[in-house]
């Protein structure tokens, strides 16, 4: 079984910014937070720390800072978080939350065709696996 990476929005936020940067201190965190956020530097110190003690990131000392970088990809947390989302509210019926989806919010003819796209790539290549 996969680990989990249940995050809240604000460690996803955090996520997104070592994401896109590879890596960075806490300050670096908070400077780039904090207009839309603002929060103190250490309410970022504390979640970083957290992170870290879950094995969503590792840190480093450099010039007396802790630099972070995250070792999880995106696509590892959006798999672990809609498994468990799927798991929790749709008993890990995929289809039902498939439905959910598309009855529950605008859905605009070019997405449907690229949905039609990868459901073909799926089954396609699940009759290659078969």
């Amino acid at each position: 079984m996969a680990p989990s990476h249940d995050l809240t929005e604000l460690q996803i936020a955090i996520m997104r910014l070592l994401w896109s940067r590879r890596e960075a201190t806490v300050a670096e965190v908070w400077e780039a937070l904090y207009p839309e956020r603002g929060l103190a530097q250490t309410t970022i110190a504390t979640l970083l720390t957290r992170l870290e003690r879950r094995g969503v990131v590792a840190r480093r000392v450099d010039q007396r800072q802790y630099v972070y970088r995250p070792l999880v990809t995106e696509s590892e947390v959006q798999q672990s978080m809609v498994g468990e989302l799927t798991e929790r509210l749709f008993s890990g019926d995929v289809t039902a939350l498939v439905s959910h989806l598309l009855t529950s919010q605008d859905v605009a003819p070019g997405d449907l065709a690229r949905l039609r796209e990868l459901v073909d790539a799926a089954s396609r290549q699940a009759g290659e696996d078969a």
